[in-house]
């Protein structure tokens, strides 16, 4: 930021033809223009225009108002009502808004402001400080308003003392409408303002002098501060010559041919200080001495209004103008995006040293790139930043891009790089064919980074980056999650405690406590009687049977639901007892963790559309039920605004970007064989349309088609509306062979000779998983296109063998990608492919109606999708199936907890299985997420930990910090 004493000497240097010294010290510019006409009458104005009167030496104006500052007046002013008009025929709900913060008493000035800001049809927000606050103060309601997007002008009324360098520099350059900023005056002398406002004081002054002042001398008296560093930059374009003394009378000097007096007051002006011809601007109501009229009787001064009420009315004009530009704003703006370069290397090195060689672009510049506004996102760090859910409403009218599913076979332990082909592909699209594309990705879990998967950011040089943040807390949306969850916990077991162990009367007393002599119920506790029918306010007129009904949700411990969570991978809390302490007088029962990701709020989190919806699917989730069977959920409770309070950062996605600079969302991290494994909606919708007609949004689903890309459809694109262009799915030469009949692999073993040499019967044996998967996507009508990630150990023998039985399985194409050794570049031929086919027409389709029953949307998902003979279900599973029924639930989907490993319920069976039984052992219900999701066989929503977990790897180096044993 250039400091103003800078900017002033810049001023005093620029575009100067000639330069002088008088012998006063006065510093001269002088650039040619036209000159000002002779006998000009000009008005005069106090500093900031309460005042004026017209000062003219030479010839007589005979006391008649200045048509020139009449017309001006009224032309901007008229000017201002339409561009108003107009803005609000485009945008029916805009109003632009003026706000004032004054400090003392009220005058001429601020009363002209409001007068001419509620003639054109301006809203003003005045707010009053007391005339001794501080400077602090003043900043502090700077800001509020700085950050409030309705105010698009701010004008400060304050003591001179208050106008300090701190308090003008704190207003926002877009709001500075008074143009008195250091960075709005430095805009002013390189001539661009097309962000920041001439002072309207300078602009009127100048504009009552006329076209040109070219040959003429002005003399600026009074004034250091940003209107004399205006005027002098305006003077000289107009071809003038700007001088500038501070108030002395031995520093007037007789050859200006205009005086402009700024600031201060000076006592009297000699009339010896003035030639005849020499006009006078007075914005300091200045004195001229009354011996003034009496020596020069060819000097005449009235007292009109003119220049304070012209600077008013342009100071208006330039709120008007900061509207326009807001609304300018609020419309989709093309993409400039500034692509990365790589320079790949081979042997290609580990994850971590490619993403530490390559330096991310700052945040806020990808976003600008994007087509963010500054008030749009919060920025974490240097690499990291939320995104406001407002964006939603500013581009709701913005017709979204083509929306791509990468879902995959059924993956070896190893993971096929679903991550990795995303990533790869959106750099494609992006950096080598200039398409708008966004990849959407769900955020790691710590469990697996810290156990056998290692991160999710992708890999080689198809990473987003930096990819320590990215796998380690990132913005904390987990620990959001956790704490939230655990408050719940705790709250259903403190309550029961609680209800075990106090009468009514005790309880309520304590639920609805007396303070300060008044007793009141929370807002939280009115909807709970209103839920049960009693329509009272008044804690004292409950009747003992209302008062027994509200404070006792006799919640069943058998039944609750509700874990604790962690995001660790900790077997040893798949059962545990609790409340064991004596503080707990007995009440003991046995419960479990869950790792954080299975949080039924994380899959809130993955499927609301906003804060509201959130906050009611959290009130809707149900934790137990009560005695009589009834479900209790956590509006009961009385906690579902903490949650809200605990999430309301959470559900904003995380921006970063690829090794390339191409954009990404993180955001929500279900697990896709326990949860419903998708990343948000909200990151969906927010890509969508910042990608614009024509772009590209590339989002994930968790392990094989079977179960992440089946919830996809069944449960995220019914949520969202949301559907799909095209289905990529990701298959590697790797994973076939196991299909095939290879031997099993594990992490941190070495391969068999079987996946490291060429085999061709394995691969085509192995083929019919594939197969399986494609015909998956095809019962929803979405094209399919193939992505063979290929190893260095994979032949082209058996690329060119998978890719055609691929395309002979019905797939539009099938392609072997090489963007972990090359990067986007690698995936060029997969992003043309993409393109072609998402321009197809399809026929999207839901695999079954809601209104089934939910063991026959269980059958048919086991049936079609899995290729199971029939289902089992546990009497434990059919219990709970005719409860939710029972209790209303029956019609939401079905989000099945599955091994990854197999399309059958036991991991060792590879291939296509076919003719087995799928046993249902137990089923729950997410309400406030909106599924009900049935176990499978012995699906564990905790995982553990192998012998060596990939934590022997990690490590941090304490003097550069560097974290090392990432992938």
């Amino acid at each position: 930021m250039l400091r103003l004493s800078v900017i002033r000497g810049v001023c005093r240097s620029f575009s100067a033809r000639s330069v002088s010294r008088s012998r006063f010290g006065v510093r001269i510019l002088r650039c040619d223009r036209e000159p000002v006409p002779p006998g000009s009458s000009i008005w005069t104005s106090t500093r900031d225009g309460s005042s004026s009167s017209s000062i003219q030496v030479g010839k007589h104006p005979n006391r008649t108002r200045s048509l020139g500052a009449e017309d001006a007046i009224r032309e901007s002013i008229q000017k201002s009502k339409k561009e108003i008009a107009a803005l609000q025929k485009s945008q029916p709900a805009f109003n632009p808004v003026l706000a004032i913060i004054q400090a003392g008493e009220d005058n001429q000035v601020l009363e002209m402001n409001k007068k001419i800001a509620a003639e054109i049809g301006l809203n003003v927000i005045h707010i009053c400080l007391p005339r001794e606050c501080s400077e602090d103060e003043v900043v502090e309601e700077i800001l509020k308003l700085n950050e409030d997007s309705k105010v698009h002008g701010l004008v400060l009324h304050l003591p001179a003392a208050t106008q300090t360098s701190k308090v003008l520099n704190t207003v926002k350059l877009e709001k500075d409408i008074d143009g008195v900023s250091d960075i709005n005056v430095g805009r002013l002398i390189q001539g661009d303002v097309s962000e920041g406002f001439v002072p309207p004081l300078a602009r009127a002054v100048i504009e009552l002098l006329g076209k040109s002042l070219e040959g003429k001398t002005v003399l600026i008296v009074g004034e250091n501060g940003p209107i004399e560093v205006a005027l002098q930059c305006l003077i000289q374009r107009k071809g003038g010559v700007a001088m500038s003394c501070v108030w002395n009378s031995n520093n007037l000097q007789k050859q200006a041919d205009i005086v402009v007096l700024t600031n201060g007051t000076p006592g009297e002006i000699p009339p010896n200080c003035l030639s005849p011809g020499t006009t006078v601007i007075n914005c300091a109501a200045a004195v001229v001495s009354e011996g003034l009229n009496s020596q020069h009787r060819d000097v005449e001064s009235t007292a009109e209004m003119g220049v304070g009420t012209l600077a008013a009315t342009l100071r208006m004009e330039n709120v008007v103008e900061s509207s326009r530009r807001w609304v300018e704003r609020q419309q989709y703006k093309q993409w400039n995006l500034r692509s990365l370069k790589l320079q790949p290397l081979s042997p290609v090195p580990s994850d971590i040293e490619i993403s530490r060689g390559q330096v991310p672009k700052p945040v806020d510049l990808l976003a600008k790139e994007i087509g963010l506004l500054a008030d749009e996102i919060e920025v974490y760090g240097k690499a990291k930043a939320k995104v406001r859910l407002s964006l939603l409403e500013r581009l709701k009218e913005q017709p979204d891009g083509k929306y791509v599913l990468v879902a995959g076979i059924t993956p070896t332990p190893l993971g096929e790089g679903k991550s990795t082909v995303t990533i790869g592909l959106v750099q494609a699209l992006t950096a080598h064919l200039q398409v708008n594309s966004f990849a959407c990705l769900r955020q790691p879990s710590q469990g697996p980074t810290f156990g056998v998967k290692g991160g999710a950011a992708g890999g080689g040089y198809a990473q987003v980056i930096p990819m320590e943040e990215f796998n380690l807390h990132l913005t904390g949306d987990i620990h959001a999650i956790t704490a939230a969850n655990n408050l719940l916990a705790a709250a259903i077991d403190a309550r029961i405690l609680h209800e075990s162990t106090q009468s009514d009367k005790a309880l309520y007393n304590r639920l609805v406590p007396s303070v300060n002599g008044v007793r009141k119920f929370a807002a939280i506790q009115l909807a709970r009687l209103h839920r049960l029918g009693i329509n009272k306010s008044d804690p004292s007129t409950l009747t003992v049977e209302e008062i027994t009904s509200f404070v006792r949700l006799d919640i069943d411990p058998a039944t609750v639901t509700w874990q604790r969570v962690l995001d660790t991978n900790d077997r040893f809390l798949r059962k545990i007892t609790v409340g064991q302490a004596n503080t707990e007088k007995g009440f003991i029962r046995q419960t479990q963790f869950d790792i954080a990701v299975a949080s039924e709020i994380m899959a809130i989190l993955a499927l609301t559309d906003g804060l509201a919806d959130m906050k009611d699917r959290l009130g809707k989730m149900v934790v137990a039920s009560d005695k009589k069977g009834h479900p209790v959920t956590a509006e009961d409770l009385g906690v579902t605004g903490a949650l809200a309070v605990l999430m309301k950062d959470a559900i904003k996605p995380t921006l970063m970007q690829t090794l390339e600079g191409s954009p990404v969302f993180v955001h929500a991290g279900p697990f896709a064989n326990i949860a419903h494994g998708n990343s948000s909606v909200l990151a969906d919708k927010i890509a969508l349309k910042l990608v614009g007609e024509g772009g590209f949004v590339v989002t994930e689903a968790g392990f094989g088609a079977d179960i992440g890309m089946e919830k996809f459809f069944n449960i995220k694109c019914r949520v969202s509306g949301l559907r799909p262009n095209v289905v990529v799915l990701v298959a590697t030469v790797r994973a076939l062979k196991m299909h095939g009949g290879g031997p099993n692999v594990s992490a941190g073993a070495p391969l068999p000779k079987e996946y490291t040499d060429e085999n061709l019967k394995l691969v085509a044996d192995g083929c019919c998983n594939l197969q399986k998967q494609i015909q998956i996507a095809h019962h929803f009508g979405v094209a399919v296109v193939v992505a063979l990630n290929v190893f260095k150990t994979d032949t082209k023998a058996e690329t060119d063998l998978v890719c055609q039985i691929a395309k002979d399985a019905g797939a539009s194409d099938a392609v072997p990608c090489y963007h972990w050794a090359r990067g986007g570049k690698g995936s060029v031929e997969l992003a043309k492919a993409v393109r072609e086919a998402a321009n197809q027409q399809n026929s999207f389709k839901f695999l079954y109606d809601l209104q089934l029953p939910i063991v026959e949307k269980i059958r048919t998902v086991a049936q079609k999708v899995y290729g199971a003979e029939d289902i089992e279900l546990s009497p434990e599973a059919q219990t709970k199936i005719d409860s939710y029924t029972k209790q209303g639930f029956g019609t939401l989907p079905i989000c099945m907890a599955k091994t990854h490993l197999s399309l059958s319920h036991l991991p060792d069976k590879k291939g296509v299985p076919t003719g087995f039984i799928l046993p249902i052992r137990d089923v729950r219900a997410s309400i406030g997420a909106g599924f009900i999701y049935p176990l499978v066989g012995t699906m564990s929503t905790m995982p553990g930990l192998p012998t060596r977990p990939c934590f022997y790897d990690i490590d941090l180096d304490p003097e550069t910090e560097q974290i090392t044993g990432l992938f």
